[in-house]
């Protein structure tokens, strides 16, 4: 594995706790599910329309971790290589394709830097992977030069209203908590992990510069009956209802 920064380093310790912790034991579960939803209350993407058609494309998803999706596009024709910096992830990942019988490379490496060669995919995806734990000035254009002429990047990560309405601990506030001046790379106290969250007009521009088309973007909403996730307690369904906790960015490599 290439050399990896600080910030990769301490993601890399927390989520091999988080690994001990809740998400090997979910693993099989997600592996298991046939409809493919999105987020931390399960949005279905069937409505939503935002992956399009998989089957026969190259697929790269960047901060795989138990790599879930990658699973679920395998399924539905795709050929996924998952990358991540975390080895209990992947270990996980790798005893859920023996448990279900879905092969497929896996990598071990940051997202900043992936040992794979330029123009190889179509679509690139990262579901809370890259997209909040990798810093976006590197992992996107990494991103853009791993994606052939007219591939996709898809990602989903917490909404900018989420983090702005967010206090030190604990779940959002109906009032704006930090100022949107400045907010990108996050260290959250009692966390060891290291987060990026650019608002919309800096995302925006990053993803223009480094030469994407953004062709969506989706705010997730919890739907009527969804209720408070058991592990990821960030946001509570009530708020999540009224606002947008989550949102998905489509973008184009032009070609």
């Amino acid at each position: 594995m290439n050399e990896i920064s600080d910030d990769a380093k301490r993601n890399r310790e927390d989520w091999t706790k988080a690994n001990a912790a809740y998400t090997d034991a979910r693993a099989s579960k997600n592996w298991a599910a046939d409809e493919i939803t999105w987020g931390v209350f399960g949005i279905p993407e069937a409505p939503l329309e935002t992956l399009g058609a998989v089957g026969g494309l190259d697929v790269v998803e960047l901060g795989c971790g138990t790599a879930y999706v990658s699973a679920w596009l395998a399924r539905r024709g795709a050929r996924p290589v998952g990358v991540d910096v975390t080895p209990a992830q992947l270990a996980t990942a790798r005893r859920c394709q023996l448990e279900f019988g879905i092969e497929f490379p896996l990598v071990e490496a940051s997202a900043e830097d992936v040992p794979l060669p330029s123009e190889s995919f179509d679509l690139a995806v990262s579901e809370y992977g890259a997209s909040i734990w990798c810093d976006p000035h590197l992992w996107i254009p990494e991103a853009h030069r791993l994606l052939r002429p007219g591939g996709r990047l898809w990602f989903l990560r917490n909404s900018t209203l989420s983090i702005l309405c967010a206090p030190d601990e604990g779940r959002p506030s109906e009032k704006l908590l930090r100022p949107q001046r400045g907010l990108g790379r996050l260290e959250w106290p009692g966390e060891d992990g290291v987060e990026w969250q650019l608002p919309h007009g800096e995302l925006f521009r990053l993803l223009r510069r480094t030469g994407f088309d953004v062709i969506d973007l989706v705010e997730l909403y919890a739907s009527d009956d969804a209720v408070d996730h058991p592990y990821y307690d960030g946001f509570s369904a009530e708020w999540s209802r009224r606002w947008p906790a989550e949102e998905i960015w489509v973008a184009k490599k032009p070609g």
